[in-house]
């Protein structure tokens, strides 16, 4: 929970949320084939698992430095993340961003809790819920859906900011700079959150001396 693109559909006016967040679900992904090797169609070796390409993709967005590269396997990664492979769901989901554009955030909830009712293992409907939880100010709600976000997938850096997000709100600067400090170690060429994790580290320093 991104200036880096994120959350895009739904995403409310979260200043730090937004810039960590998600490319929008439905998103026709990049073509990034200098990235991620693309297997011969007649490949059998090529038939990835959803859960093979999200590691693959993972373990691609780790290892590059190039802040642009990397958010074309970050955009990727928030596309695979975003479908859940259910048509019903999937509906529900473009329903709930529409109400959250539209500022029906009560409409929205629902759409979401039935999302997460339907698919609990469904770890972006846990991602749009906190963020919505956020955006109303139920900060203790928006904190239980990160958990369970990251639960899911501890590697889910949208969540891993938005939870950096709160803790700064709270003004507890030390897990404030974990989270950052989480999140680079999943995403580390993302300038956003370099800058937030180094200022952080300076206070810090600081108010020690």
């Amino acid at each position: 929970m991104p200036a880096m693109r994120v959350f895009a559909l739904s995403y409310l006016a979260l200043p730090i949320l937004l810039a960590l967040s998600a490319a929008a679900p439905h998103v026709a992904m990049a073509d990034d084939s200098s990235i991620v090797e693309r297997k011969d169609p007649g490949d059998s070796s090529g038939s990835l698992s959803p859960k093979q390409r999200l590691d693959n993709l993972f373990t691609a967005l780790k290892r590059q430095r190039d802040p642009d590269q990397a958010s074309l396997i970050a955009d990727q990664i928030n596309t695979e993340l975003s479908d859940s492979g259910s048509a019903t769901i999937n509906l529900l989901m473009q329903w709930a961003d529409k109400a959250i554009q539209e500022k029906r955030n009560a409409a929205a909830m629902d759409f979401l809790d039935q999302v997460i009712a339907l698919k609990p293992d469904y770890v972006e409907g846990w991602n749009r819920r906190a963020t919505l939880n956020y955006a109303i100010g139920d900060y203790r709600k928006s904190m239980e859906d990160i958990n369970q976000v990251l639960r899911i997938e501890p590697r889910h850096f949208g969540a891993l900011a938005g939870m950096a997000a709160i803790l700064s709100e709270r003004g507890n600067d030390e897990l404030t700079l974990k989270a950052w400090e989480r999140f680079l170690e999943v995403y580390p060429a993302n300038r956003s959150a370099q800058e937030q994790a180094g200022k952080l580290s300076e206070k810090i320093a600081g108010s020690r001396t």
